[in-house]
């Protein structure tokens, strides 16, 4: 009889065990103790202090700057606005996948669109989305960035940078943006070297962006505060248009005119140009005022493609400075 209490006993305590160990498999699989989900960051952002809670996977990014800086990070959003915008001007390595949402636009996202998604996080821009603040907040955990701010403005290089670490701090992925900024460092050291082997290193530069407005040519033109200016400068480009202050938005808008200042027969001049309003094959072609300019006398006018990218992280200056070096180079 004992032995066969001692037998029932010791098959108890097995079913017990086995039946234990299930349990927290199943925890482990549902992830009620996956680690990840219980983590708290604490960030500093436009709005101060602040702590994410939880690995935020399904993320809605509102500016299409703050995307290019998650795909960086191997990161797909879950929704962005005006998806066919951001084709059209950030011209970058990484493409969105067909699950992305459309959420509306950068000036007026559709919160019932990103409200749908059910995102861990939304990434907001204060500038544009600060009265909307508390109806993101009733969707989601929000971070908010202030690229044009005072601070910002200074150097938007550095600001948007610091927004990439942020967001890899977010989301887990702070070893790859690591590598990510190490790798693009390696890549400025590639470009200056072909720079040099081609003879124009320390060339001066001037970039802009030109469009039209009511049919009449602007250009917005680079200042040294701004985000392209700054990562040119990590190739020995010098940027020839000075400010006294740093630009609010990192460039002005001017037309033809003011170009007559810039007379150096070495300088080259850059700009970005959509194939359906190009002012210079419209307005500006036979203009005196252009034409007759040093730069493009001397055949050291270049038109980028209107998708080169002029804000964003790693990608984005990438992008950049290889359109520009190439350009150079292969002249």
């Amino acid at each position: 009889m004992k032995k066969w209490l001692l037998l029932i006993g010791i098959t108890l305590l097995t079913l017990l065990a086995a039946c234990g160990t299930d349990d927290n498999q199943e925890k482990t699989d549902n992830g009620s103790d996956d680690t990840s989900k219980e983590q708290t960051v604490s960030i500093e952002d436009a709005t101060g202090n602040k702590k994410i809670k939880g690995l935020p996977k399904k993320i809605v990014v509102l500016e299409w700057y703050n995307a290019e800086q998650l795909l960086s990070l191997g990161i797909q959003p879950a929704g962005i606005p005006n998806i066919d915008g951001f084709n059209s001007w950030m011209g970058i390595e990484e493409d969105l996948d067909e699950s992305v949402v459309d959420v509306g636009t950068r000036a007026e996202p559709n919160l019932e669109a990103i409200s749908r998604l059910d995102p861990d996080l939304i990434i907001a821009a204060k500038f544009r989305h600060e009265q909307i603040l508390d109806k993101l907040e009733d969707i989601a955990q929000v971070v908010m960035f202030s690229p044009y701010s005072k601070e910002g403005t200074a150097n938007m290089y550095d600001e948007l940078m610091g927004e990439f670490k942020t967001i890899a701090k977010v989301t887990g992925k702070e070893n790859e943006a690591e590598q990510k900024l190490a790798d693009l460092d390696d890549f400025y050291d590639e470009q200056k070297q072909r720079l040099a082997d081609a003879g124009i290193e320390d060339a001066k530069y001037l970039l802009t962006m030109a469009f039209s407005s009511q049919n009449s040519p602007i250009l917005r033109l680079y200042a040294n505060n701004s985000y392209p200016v700054q990562a040119l400068n990590n190739v020995g480009l010098t940027n020839a248009y000075e400010t006294d202050e740093p630009q609010t938005y990192g460039f002005s808008e001017i037309g033809v005119e003011p170009l007559q200042r810039f007379q150096d027969e070495d300088l080259h001049f850059f700009s970005i140009v959509q194939e359906d309003d190009n002012i210079f094959k419209n307005q500006l072609k036979g203009n005196p005022a252009w034409e007759n300019l040093n730069f493009v006398e001397g055949e050291r006018a270049h038109y980028l493609p209107g998708d080169t990218p002029v804000i964003g992280g790693v990608s984005s200056a990438k992008a950049l400075v290889k359109q520009m070096v190439d350009t150079m180079v292969n002249e």
